[in-house]
């Protein structure tokens, strides 16, 4: 492996423009056009939401076009977050192999205990928090996560540098009564950003050249500063006509007013699991059933896979069903398991049975 890297820097851009620059650098590396990359990057005010999710769940959409916050879909996994200049994005483009790892678990604890490395260079007392954060004295800084294009990876992250969390708040679909003062001082309690922890927002300059040493130092590498290739540039024209489109960003469609009437949610050590599902009562089985979250997985089409293999399978035997899914593909899910499945679907049987009993009382 060559331990030369690229780094670029893409500036401020819209949301779509920087999901259709993920989707380009990552199809460019795949194909073996580019080398391994470093580019930082900023969003115009954007709520993102992720790959596996729904924006009508997700997001404010009312408030996000009243305040001109654009809406998009990222081609990775994760929860909803919102984004502002005062935030910097940083993503890595790389073989699987090429940091000694080739599972996503270990690839991130090595490139977040490198990030945090290069941010405690600027005064902070930063380190990982698995499974893909990183933080400062227990508040979180910093969120990343990555995907997989075949041996290709695309890691991304952020830094806090200045943070709106009442902008953030408002943003994301949370209930009016956690948008209290209380709930927002309980928020400050949990996130923070440079400008708290140092007194003053640091020059942008100086985050990235942060970064820079950490990677360099962390993982063993050097960069030397490039643009885009004319390569890149076409396939991001092409990734930016499909990605700027409603078709994509509601790729994953859950009208609120159509939500089916068994819904849970099962807080996994591999992420956030929303289970919603439709049941045949007369014949015992699942009508249909949709998997949603924060969760990671690779490859991107297998909770749409999962979710057809279950269709029409009678109630006690998904557990199985769900067993013999996992066992006969390859899948990376991070700290994910079947299990973690499993448990949330018998979650989602408790609250039927409960519901049952109260309308029999």
């Amino acid at each position: 492996m060559s331990t030369r890297w690229r780094i670029i820097d893409t500036g401020l851009r819209s949301a779509a423009e920087n999901m259709a620059l993920n989707r380009a650098l990552l199809e460019a590396h795949q194909q073996g056009r580019i080398p391994n990359t470093l580019r930082f990057l900023q969003f115009r005010p954007a709520a993102l939401v992720g790959y596996h999710q729904s924006v009508v769940q997700e997001l404010q959409e009312d408030y996000c076009r009243a305040q001109g916050v654009e809406i998009q879909r990222r081609i990775t996994g994760g929860g909803a977050i919102y984004f502002d200049p005062g935030q910097l994005g940083w993503e890595l483009y790389f073989n699987r192999r090429d940091l000694g790892r080739a599972e996503m678990a270990g690839i991130s604890a090595a490139i977040c205990e490198a990030a945090a490395a290069g941010l405690s260079k600027l005064g902070i007392a930063a380190q990982f928090r698995p499974r893909n954060d990183i933080e400062v004295e227990g508040r979180k800084i910093s969120g990343t996560g990555g995907v997989f294009d075949g041996d290709s990876v695309l890691f991304q992250g952020t830094v806090l540098v200045d943070f709106d969390i009442e902008a953030m708040l408002r943003v994301l679909r949370i209930p009016a009564e956690k948008l209290s003062a209380h709930a927002i001082a309980s928020a400050r309690e949990r996130v923070t950003c440079l400008r708290t922890l140092l007194g003053t927002a640091p020059d942008l300059a100086a985050v990235k050249g942060a970064l820079r040493q950490g990677f360099g130092e962390g993982l063993g590498l050097h960069f030397e500063q490039a643009g885009l290739s004319e390569a890149e540039e076409a396939l991001f024209a092409q990734a930016l006509r499909e990605i700027d489109d409603p078709e994509w960003i509601y790729l994953v469609d859950r009208p609120r007013q159509e939500l089916p009437t068994l819904s849970v949610a099962y807080k996994a050590p591999g992420g956030l699991i929303r289970v919603e599902a439709l049941v045949d009562d007369y014949k015992g089985r699942l009508a249909q059933i949709l998997f949603t979250g924060d969760f990671f997985v690779n490859p991107k089409r297998l909770i749409a896979d999962l979710e057809a293999h279950l269709r029409n399978v009678r109630l006690d035997e998904v557990p199985g069903r769900i067993r013999e899914f996992f066992a006969s593909r390859e899948a990376d899910m991070m700290l994910l398991t079947p299990e973690d499945f499993i448990h949330a679907f018998a979650l989602l049987l408790e609250h039927r049975e409960q519901a049952a009993r109260q309308v029999g009382q």
